[in-house]
């Protein structure tokens, strides 16, 4: 840039035009920085109760005799339908799945590979495990009668599968937090996106 500029020499006032545009291009879209921490807090807080099921929640009912445990997660499928929950996963994949977009029009910005990779984990290591391996599972569950013989056996089942797929699950959303971070932090340090 050329030093004998005003507004580098610091020999003068910088001129408007000059200081609109140096603006424009360090300031980050307010709606998109928003949706940016939305779906990073809310792949945070998906995080933490997958992280919650995974660490001490499944080995405790597995711990029960299998009708208690049965029934006990009967119960958690039916209370986890609810509008806090569904909402803050539903609106992060919502969110993730227009960040995708946006780092895909913004791609050679920085923070876009990061904004990218972090929704894109979401909705495919979250969002789309949960609905292709966790909620057929709850599913079959729903249909178990706890007193029922079979129980035993289709609970033992349930509870390994189920978990391991709570693990991918979990680790997706933390990847996809930290990866949303770091996103928001490049892009707001470089006035991008």
């Amino acid at each position: 840039m050329d030093k004998t500029h005003p507004a580098v020499s610091g020999k003068g006032k910088v001129p408007k035009r000059l200081g609109q545009r140096a603006c424009r291009e360090v300031m980050i879209d307010r709606p998109v920085l928003s949706l940016m921490f939305a779906a990073a807090i809310g792949s945070g807080l998906i995080a933490g109760v997958f992280f919650a099921f995974s660490s001490f929640v499944m080995p405790a009912l597995r711990r029960l005799p299998a009708a208690q445990g049965v029934a006990a997660m009967q119960s958690i499928n039916i209370m986890v339908l609810n509008p806090m929950f569904l909402g803050v996963f539903l609106g992060t994949a919502i969110g993730c799945l227009l960040l995708v977009v946006i780092a895909l029009l913004n791609w050679h910005k920085p923070g876009a590979t990061c904004l990218g990779a972090g929704g894109a984990i979401y909705l495919l290591g979250t969002f789309a495990v949960t609905a292709l391996f966790n909620v057929p599972r709850n599913d079959a569950l729903a249909a178990l009668d706890p007193a029922n013989a079979e129980s035993v056996r289709l609970w033992a089942e349930y509870v390994a599968g189920w978990t391991l797929w709570n693990h991918v699950r979990t680790i997706a959303a933390i990847a996809a937090t930290i990866l949303l971070m770091i996103a928001i932090w490049t892009s707001s340090a470089r006035g991008t996106i």
